[in-house]
Formats: C-alpha cells, sequence, structure tokens
C-alpha cells in the first residue's frame, strides 16, 4: 500500500539503523540511460519465526515489471552479500501469491523453503521462503 508520511518516517529510520548496525541495507535502482529512481534492491536482516536472518529484498515500480530490472538487482546484491559481505546464506521471501517476486528468486537461484505467518501492517499474511547458498567454485577438494 502506499505508505503515509508517518510509514515514509519510521521506513527511512529503519534503513538507517540498518546501515548503522549491520553496515548494509537498500540500495536504490536507477535507470542508467535516464536517472530515474525505479525501485530499491539489497539485504536486510529480517526476523522470521523469531529468528534474525539475512534477506534480499527488492521492490520495484510495477511500470517496471517484466523488464529484467528485478532479477539484476536481486542478482547483483546477492553477489555482493556472498562475496563482500560474506554471508553464507541468503534469504527471501513474499506473499504466496506474489508470483512475480517468487519468479525473481527462483531467477536468482534461489529454491522454496517453506511456507509462514508474518504479521503485516497489523495483519497476519502467508508468505513464503526461499534461500541460496555461497557455493565457492574456486575452492579446491
Amino acid at each position: 500500500h502506499p505508505f503515509s508520511e508517518e510509514e515514509v518516517e519510521n521506513w527511512i529510520k529503519w534503513n538507517i539503523e540498518n546501515y548503522k548496525q549491520y553496515n548494509h541495507g537498500l540500495w536504490a535502482v536507477i535507470l542508467k540511460e535516464n536517472d530515474v529512481f525505479i525501485g530499491d534492491c539489497g539485504i536486510t536482516i529480517q526476523e522470521i519465526e523469531n529468528e534474525k536472518i539475512p534477506e534480499l529484498g527488492y521492490h520495484i515500480k510495477k511500470e517496471y515489471w517484466n523488464k529484467g530490472f528485478a532479477t539484476e538487482a536481486a542478482i547483483a546484491c546477492r553477489n555482493y552479500s556472498f562475496n563482500i559481505l560474506n554471508i553464507k546464506i541468503l534469504y527471501t521471501y513474499t506473499t504466496t501469491n506474489n508470483l512475480p517476486s517468487r519468479k525473481v528468486a527462483e531467477k536468482n537461484g534461489m529454491k522454496y523453503v517453506k511456507t509462514f505467518k508474518k504479521e503485516i501492517y497489523g495483519k497476519e499474511v502467508e508468505e513464503v521462503l526461499y534461500s541460496t547458498v555461497f557455493v565457492d567454485i574456486d575452492k579446491k577438494d
């Protein structure tokens, strides 16, 4: 839903706290050819069933869906989380009926883990959790 002014302020504060505590968070997704802001993508720490996990989040304006922007941004953030942040397992979650986001997760190499319930804006919502693990292709056995 569109955020109220208070929700926007809380979201900005939450992002600032993520950077203070974890040294990462969400980044703007901007089209190079015309400097248009089309969404955000990045790594935040989320609480799922009382466990804090690194989550790859991506939010692209609807008019830019189905153009590969979410997938491109998600892959870049996944690689950053593995290669720079040294995260070994990365998660993403979305509502069960958000098929476009689920498709991005799968294109990003993520696999379905489970379905769970989460309270969002005072309503209980059924969500699906995906994950992927870091694989060191340079490691010799």
